[in-house]
């Protein structure tokens, strides 16, 4: 279990990378899963098809603008309020 969105998001492009690299040397999903990341991640097959379906890359693009967003705005108002007398 990730500690929160973002680690997940890494994960699953660490899982999707391994995937990648051995599927390209002619390997299939169920022999890299059993080989690869199941020893290394523990985490079940179904899992590991939701993962290499999960576009992680767009959504940690969009994790990271809408954070940044988030500090913006907080420093904004942060500097926006009334200074204590």
């Amino acid at each position: 279990m990730a500690y929160n969105r973002k680690n997940l998001l890494l994960k699953i492009l660490e899982v999707q990378a391994i995937a990648l690299e051995h599927q390209a040397e002619g390997m299939y999903q169920t022999e890299i899963f059993k080989k690869y990341i199941q020893p290394r991640f523990n985490i079940s097959n179904a899992t590991y098809y939701n993962y290499l379906a999960t576009n992680a890359r767009k959504e940690l693009k969009e994790l990271e603008a809408k954070h940044k967003a988030a500090k913006l705005q907080q420093s904004a108002t942060a500097q926006n309020s009334p200074a204590p007398e």
